[in-house]
């Protein structure tokens, strides 16, 4: 029997939940929006966030019943989904550890246990095999169904660690002070980020709490021993659409206070030798300006995106010197130049190497220069496509960096490259302990012309045996948004789609930072249906160029992705087997509407002010997904939440489901799935986080007739 033309869920015969229509409407520029759905956003939505068991029962009873209606529907695929997760499983090394990293007299490091969902935090002295576990993560999660672990930060002195801990999904951490001699906890602090910066003495250290929006607004001190009211306020940003956060220089030298929206920054300096000290500002705030922050020999090492005159920008970002107390960035010392394309994504440094890495289309790369003698090393993936990080561990006076290297097909290798001398140590070769052999793959990277002509960036996963006849079935997955970038990576679970005959396609378009800041630029704001083109663009060039099969192309986005998938579903959705949107920004213009939630005024850069500006609240609901559903035929889709998500909220892919379903004419099924115990990122331990993957795959496969007999 030919897979591809049975139809998908053909035993699902029970009605999906409905939603009661409950029609508000409002004029927002002169424009009357209706909303039927509203009533799923809680009145209490906040608590919510903080405790999933607070939602409304009428509201908690219908995403539930929307959860009996998904798994019926995939009950026939859970032979398939626990095979997927066994086979992504096997994959694992379930005693993984990460190589350690020095920090004076200890060598730091994380490893798991076999069978345990969470990471063990341990340490070494340098001249000593005797471990020490600082953090048993099973243990401390033991008491949970949703744990994940924020700062794990020694004190300088290396006798206590600060450490936190989010237990619901909101992204809210409790910080936790280790006695390291004792092994027991004192000085509980709430609402916080989980960022922490310990001040020199050992007496005291910096943190961020949280406001009832969940923003991360003010900065405290913390004196060790006191309780968490009587902390003192370092600083506090008023302006909703900003964000804070902290971190130290890697001479620790200097704590800094980063204040920032999604393109203008503000650095404030701490003096980690006097807890009394008034932060001030490197630079004033310009509305456009970005900065951050390292120390070296008494200067400030700066990337920013100023072009060193009054009035002119640097986008794509270059490196500056400017002496410590000095607030006139005119007068700073080029080190890096601006390089048009490629954008300077990052800054390190150490006693004797300046360290950067940038982006362009012919990928990443990782930048050495010595202090001293001016001269660079340059550093790039070992595969044609592939990818590379690196980082400078913990101390300053070091000519280690280390690096890691992966492509699509090949595994993760870490090393460690001593900068003067060229030696490399290959400290980490990513174990797939049920096997891989890369010669049995390819990866390309191959170009797709948009609807304007632009050449958009694909990356292109498949078996060497998988024919391009325009027969495959494939999984397209996309972003584009905040100027993020996909990597050319290896992941494991792609491979159970790949081995299964599946092309597994990245597509790089507009709104990420893949061909410099340009690329972010033109997929944002009034450019932002480039992005939703895009994707359309590659679909058509993958069947076109014969690498899939007509409507055999399951799309895949997650967040801002989501939102991507709602708007390709309304504009394109014939051409997609099934669309997958994981916990998607769907009711764009009626969240970025509201100032009152989570994330809307830091928003406001990203997407522009439709509150404001009509000009951005008639571009927003031109592409809003949730607003421009229409009726017509729908592909089956799969839409994911969490109910403690403070990103996007739980009611944003609810109200989309709801109002799909009562408008669309065909189609579907439209399936909903809400994680009732966790956020954003969904479930917690890394084990648990391969049902959310199984029950993707297993969709993908439906849709596309590719799920083996014996497995339906």
């Amino acid at each position: 029997m030919d897979k591809t033309t049975v139809t998908p869920f053909s035993h699902l015969t029970r009605k999906p939940p409905v939603a009661e229509p409950r029609p508000t409407s409002r004029t927002v520029h002169g424009v009357r929006l209706e909303d039927s759905y509203a009533w799923l956003r809680a009145k209490n939505w906040q608590e919510v966030i903080e405790n999933p068991k607070a939602v409304p029962v009428e509201i908690g009873a219908y995403l539930k019943r929307e959860n009996a209606f998904t798994a019926e529907a995939l009950r026939p695929l859970e032979d398939l989904q626990k095979g997927l997760i066994a086979e992504m499983r096997g994959r694992i090394r379930e005693d993984e550890s990460e190589p350690p990293i020095r920090d004076g007299a200890y060598l730091y490091y994380e490893r798991f246990r076999k069978r345990q969902q969470y990471p063990v935090f341990c340490r070494k002295p340098v001249d000593s095999k005797r471990e020490e576990v600082l953090l048993d993560g099973p243990k401390e999660a033991r008491a949970f169904d949703y744990f994940d672990i924020g700062a794990v930060l020694p004190s300088p002195n290396h006798a206590l660690m600060a450490w936190a801990a989010d237990t619901t999904g909101a992204e809210s951490y409790v910080i936790r002070i280790r006695d390291l001699a004792t092994g027991k906890d004192s000085d509980k602090l709430s609402r916080t980020s989980g960022e922490v910066v310990w001040g020199r003495d050992n007496t005291f250290f910096y943190y961020i709490e949280l406001d009832k929006s969940q923003r991360p607004y003010r900065v405290m001190r913390h004196k060790l021993g006191d309780r968490q009211a009587a902390d003192v306020e370092i600083f506090r940003e008023v302006d909703t659409g900003w964000f804070v956060s902290l971190d130290c220089t890697q001479d620790d030298r200097y704590g800094f206070i980063s204040v920032h929206d999604h393109e203008t920054s503000e650095v404030l300096l701490l003096d980690l030798d006097d807890p009394s000290e008034v932060p001030a500002p490197i630079f004033p705030r310009v509305q456009g300006i970005e900065y951050d922050i390292e120390h070296h020999a008494g200067n400030l090492i700066i990337r920013t995106n100023h072009g060193g005159e009054a009035g002119f920008k640097a986008p794509d970002f270059r490196i500056v010197s400017l002496p410590v107390g000095q607030t006139d960035i005119t007068k700073a010392l080029l080190l890096v130049p601006e390089t048009p394309g490629r954008v300077l994504e990052s800054l390190n440094v150490l006693e004797d190497w300046l360290i950067w890495s940038d982006l362009g289309e012919d990928g990443p790369r990782i930048r050495v220069r010595n202090w001293t003698s001016g001269e660079d090393q340059v550093f790039a993936p070992r595969a044609a496509v592939g990818d590379i990080s690196g980082m400078v561990g913990l101390e300053y006076v070091s000519d280690t960096l280390r690096l890691c290297f992966s492509s699509p097909t090949e595994p993760e290798m870490t090393l460690d490259r001593n900068l003067r001398t060229g030696e490399e140590t290959i400290l980490k070769v990513q174990e797939v302990p049920s096997g891989h052999d890369a010669s049995l793959y390819r990866v390309e990277r191959v170009f797709a012309p948009s609807h304007d002509g632009v050449m958009v960036p694909v990356t292109i996963l498949s078996r060497k045996d998988t024919p391009r006849d325009g027969t495959a079935p494939a999984l397209l997955y996309g972003y584009g948004s905040y100027g993020h970038a996909l990597e050319a990576d290896f992941e494991t679970e792609r491979l159970s789609l790949v081995d299964r005959g599946f092309v597994y396609v990245l597509a790089h378009v507009r709104g990420g930072m893949e061909k410099g800041f340009g690329w972010y630029r033109d997929g944002k704001r009034e450019k932002k249906v480039n992005t939703f083109l895009d994707f359309i663009a590659v679909a058509d060039f993958l069947v076109a160029e014969k690498y899939a099969a007509p409507k055999r192309i399951v799309a895949n986005g997650v967040s801002a992705g989501g939102m991507l998938m709602g708007a390709i579903a309304n504009m394109a959705g014939e051409k997609f087997a099934g669309i997958v949107a994981e916990v998607p920004f769907v009711d764009s213009l009626n969240t970025i509407l509201d100032p009152t939630l989570p994330l809307t005024p830091p928003e406001w850069v990203e997407w522009g002010n439709p509150i404001e500006d009509k000009a951005t609240f008639d571009t927003m609901l031109g592409y809003s997904p949730y607003d421009n559903i229409a009726a017509k035929h729908y592909p089956p889709m799969l839409v994911t939440g969490g109910l403690s998500d403070p990103r996007v909220t739980y009611w944003e892919p609810a109200k989309f489901v709801a109002k799909l379903r009562a408008t669309m004419t065909g189609g579907g099924p439209i399936l909903l799935h809400t994680n009732m115990g966790a956020g954003h990122g969904g479930a917690s331990g890394r084990f648990e986080q391969l049902a959310d993957i199984a029950r993707v795959f297993a969709f993908a496969m439906e849709v596309t007739g590719t799920v083996p007999e014996a497995q339906v």
